[in-house]
């Protein structure tokens, strides 16, 4: 398949809308101002589904009906160390 130098540039427009496409499907957004809230920051959480982020909440003033924190991709997936050891293993007796 032969491709002419002026289809290029389409070519990697397309591709590139398709790779930031499914980057952001899977991100929440403010349903006001469809910004992506950043790890670390409050969401509030609305009764048909709508999430708004803290900016817009505060411009909003109607009453959330919860809130959260956002947390990146690795949240639930890290290993906690618990010590298994007896209380008194390490004492000689």
């Amino acid at each position: 398949m032969q491709t002419s130098v002026g289809d290029t540039p389409e070519l990697e427009l397309a591709l590139l809308r398709r790779g930031v496409d499914q980057l952001t499907a899977g991100r929440e957004r403010c349903d006001h101002c469809h910004r992506t809230p950043l790890i670390g920051q409050r969401v509030y959480l609305f009764d048909p589904g709508s999430i708004l982020c803290e900016l817009c909440r505060a411009v909003d003033g109607s009453t959330p009906c919860g809130s959260r924190t956002v947390h990146g991709p690795e949240f639930g997936h890290t290993m906690r160390l618990i010590d298994q050891r007896r209380a008194g293993a390490g004492r000689g007796t």
